[in-house]
């Protein structure tokens, strides 16, 4: 057998996972989850990042399908976005193929795709490869993990997981299947790296819903609680958090309303309240009200910022009354979540986060968990993925530790050939690039365009514009515009313009009379001069555009 990662390993996001079976000339291979990361400061104008799929779009005939572990955004967000490069069918179970017919349905594909639903524990084949669905528990409905079997052995991949024994919503976790692979025998375990560095186990749900009982009965005033909308078991703890202190839950936010409507379509949160609309929630006394949030994590356009910023169409929240950050900061959000925390602490609202008492737990698994998994796994290599080049690292030397006999530390193209001895190497390495969602199109993530853009948020632009006639003389120009440059007290950015100009009108004067007739010549030439002002004047160097009009 063999295991790729294009994405996921060396990183926490975009998971996308191979797995092939059979010789080079006659491999069949299976894809496991197919997810998004999200844009940031480096990547202006870019909201998300996915996996190339490359090398297994060339090998599409001999792709036989996708299985999806879990419906979070790293898992399954790129489905929609990729499924023309691959056009494959698609097996999941029921809330997770609730929420991807729906983002099949807003692509135009929902007729297209192939997707079978399968249930909870579920063995099926898809190709060469004898498939079964683990129960286990996470922060989101159906997480599983997959045992995949072939004439070479059975690898576990587990997805994202922990060992909630009270999860609230679904099931916990099936040891019972996963001591029956061990002793089957699993070849390898393909394992959540996320919180190798913390010790012990990550905590129940159960812990946060009585925690959340107390607080929001300690407040008077409105009370909001910021929680991923995807964590439907946490909707559950705010929901029971609400009712046990005599208020009512109005849902704010497009993904609120999406998660539930999955959630409720398969049978969860039927035994609660029906949700109060915004509109009804403001004739509702301040401590007869709960609002469920989006914005945990400070994104600008989600119901939260809208509310701290005073523009949400609806919804107010003043002095007296409290937010509730049912959620961790994610790794590279934190600035964002302080300036919001910032503009509600302006307005008097109060702030109570995990920091400050425990009402959020995480669903990944730490230490303790990664030791009770592999005891009842029993595998023969440690493949660790999901996690960044330490986390690997750290997770590689614990299973060793853990005495699993053989661990490989993967990044994202490498290519693993699992053994049926019980052992496993990097064989070879495949392209793992990344592509941006840049508006409507997708486009790798070192196009010309992104490069350029990245030195336009970094260092202004400037546009040259002139005229020259047949025989080399200056008609019109040079013109110049800009965008993105400062000006200081004593300069205005006219003044520096007027610089610049005559910076390109002294060095096109200086140009051979040959030269003066070549348009390419002529704007490389302006370029460097125009580039070596504005670099002495900013101490920068702006990207430098010349247009020569031949007149």
């Amino acid at each position: 057998m063999y295991f790729l990662p294009l994405g996921g390993s060396n990183e926490i996001g975009m998971n996308l996972n191979l797995f092939g079976y059979g010789p080079e000339e006659n491999r069949k291979w299976i894809i496991v989850d197919c997810g998004v990361t999200f844009g940031d400061l480096s990547t202006p104008g870019v909201d998300l990042i996915m996996p190339d799929p490359e090398f297994i779009a060339e090998r599409r005939g001999d792709l036989v399908g996708m299985v999806l572990t879990h419906a979070h955004e790293d898992h399954m967000g790129a489905v929609a976005h990729l499924w023309r490069k691959l056009r494959c069918p698609i097996w999941a179970t029921p809330f997770t193929a609730w929420l991807v017919r729906d983002r099949l349905r807003e692509h135009g594909l929902l007729d297209a795709v192939t997707l079978h639903e399968v249930g909870l524990d579920s063995r099926f084949n898809v190709g060469p490869f004898d498939c079964q669905m683990i129960t286990l528990t996470h922060s989101i409905p159906e997480p599983n993990g997959l045992a995949i079997r072939t004439p070479a052995g059975l690898v576990l991949h587990t997805g994202d997981w922990k060992i909630d024994p009270d999860p609230l919503i679904g099931e916990a976790t099936d040891i019972k299947a996963i001591t029956a692979l061990g002793e089957e025998g699993v070849l390898a375990m393909i394992c959540d790296s996320t919180n190798v560095f913390s010790e012990g186990e990550s905590g129940s749900e159960a812990d946060v819903r009585d925690e959340l009982i107390k607080v929001v009965g300690e407040h008077k005033g409105r009370v909001a609680i910021a929680a991923f909308a995807s964590n439907v078991a946490r909707l559950q703890s705010a929901i029971e958090a609400a009712e046990a202190n005599g208020r009512r839950v109005c849902l704010v936010g497009r993904s609120m309303h999406r998660m539930t409507a999955a959630a409720k379509a398969v049978g969860m949160l039927s035994h609660v309240q029906d949700f109060v609309s915004e509109e009804e929630a403001v004739t509702y006394q301040k401590n007869r009200i709960l609002y469920l949030c989006t914005g945990s994590q400070g994104e600008e356009r989600a119901a939260l910022s809208r509310i701290a910023a005073g523009n949400h169409r609806n919804v107010t929240l003043t002095k007296g009354d409290t937010v509730i950050f049912s959620s961790r900061v994610i790794p590279g959000n934190e600035v964002g979540i302080f300036e919001l925390q910032n503009q509600l602490a302006e307005k008097g609202v109060d702030i109570i986060t995990e920091r400050d008492r425990p009402i959020h737990v995480s669903g990944h698994p730490c230490r303790g968990e990664l030791a009770q998994m592999y005891a009842w796994a029993k595998p023969s290599v440690a493949i660790p993925v999901h996690g960044e080049r330490r986390h690997l690292l750290e997770h590689a030397a614990y299973a060793r530790q853990l005495q699993v006999p053989h661990s490989v530390s993967v990044r994202n193209g490498d290519m693993v050939e699992i053994r049926s001895d019980g052992t496993a190497s990097i064989i070879d390495e495949a392209p793992a690039r990344r592509l941006h969602l840049d508006g409507k199109f997708l486009t790798p993530s070192d196009a010309t365009s992104m490069r350029e853009r990245r030195r336009l948020a970094s260092s202004g632009y400037i546009v040259v514009a002139l005229a020259v006639d047949a025989k080399g003389r200056l008609i019109s120009g040079p013109d110049i515009k800009q965008a993105g440059l400062a000006e200081s007290a004593d300069f205005s950015i006219d003044d520096f313009l007027d610089a610049l100009e005559t910076s390109a009108e002294e060095c096109f004067e200086k140009l051979h009379p040959r030269v003066k007739k070549d348009e390419d010549q002529i704007e490389e030439e302006i370029r460097r001069a125009v580039r070596r002002t504005a670099s002495g004047i900013w101490g920068k160097k702006p990207m430098v555009d010349v247009m020569v009009l031949a007149v």
